[in-house]
């Protein structure tokens, strides 16, 4: 009788820190790419160059990796009729060779482990993918496994940054690269050992074909990108704290 009563007792303790444990909470919203057209795109019947000036949060800076100003802006931008079904940023069919495109914060790097996600509106033709890509503290592009299409329509998609596997990106040429004996193992060569993704510098977007130029060949295009993840202070980072 007293064995059962303590298991009783135990199995009720066991229960309490159970439901006293608290649960993952998804991170907040820390970096969001919302496309604008500028005063100096107002030409509707040109497709411009991205620019700065199309990123609406002014505290949001983008990169360019390899073919990437090569790219032209589409879609309807934010107040305008049609938003809702063909929503502005950026098309890819003029790029003549693999490219890169990133945003970073000015005052923060991102710390993108555990819940991690990032959301996009995403559209392909033919065969051409979009994929994540990272700038690491350290300096080094990372694209990951994660491959984006719809053929028919701009798809949102949300991906855990946690479940991606990652390779080594050369910046000049956007190509992959592999990562040295480091990353050698029985299952392959290539994957990029001990990703820290506790200090990403920048985050984005790769396609690593050309485009095929205008009409239904070819390419990708990219709307609206939403972040989540945690802010680390760059000044943090520089003081060694």
């Amino acid at each position: 009788m007293k064995i059962v009563i303590r298991l009783v007792a135990f199995l009720g303790a066991i229960s309490c820190l159970a439901q006293q444990a608290p649960r993952p909470v998804p991170p907040p919203l820390a970096l969001k790419v919302e496309w604008v057209r500028p005063a100096n795109q107002e030409n509707t019947k040109v497709r411009y160059m991205p620019v700065q000036e199309n990123i609406s949060d002014p505290n949001v800076e983008m990169k360019f990796y390899g073919a990437a100003k090569q790219t032209l802006t589409t879609g309807v931008p934010v107040g305008v009729p049609g938003n809702d079904v063909t929503p502005y940023g950026v098309w890819s069919g003029t790029a003549e060779g693999p490219f890169a495109a990133t945003f970073r914060l000015k005052n923060s790097y991102l710390d993108l482990t555990g819940l991690a996600s990032v959301r996009w509106y995403t559209k392909t033709s033919g065969f051409h993918a979009i994929r994540p890509v990272l700038k690491l503290a350290n300096g080094t592009m990372l694209v990951g496994d994660a491959a984006f299409t719809s053929v028919t329509k701009l798809t949102v998609n949300e991906f855990s940054v946690a479940s991606v596997h990652w390779v080594k990106l050369n910046p000049d040429k956007v190509v992959t690269v592999n990562s040295g004996p480091a990353a050698a193992n029985v299952s392959g060569e290539i994957w990029a050992p001990n990703v820290d993704l506790s200090k990403v510098d920048e985050i984005g977007f790769v396609d690593l074909m050309p485009g095929s130029g205008h009409g239904t060949g070819g390419w990708i295009q990219l709307g609206n990108i939403e972040v989540f993840g945690k802010l680390v202070a760059r000044a943090e980072i520089s003081a060694g704290r």
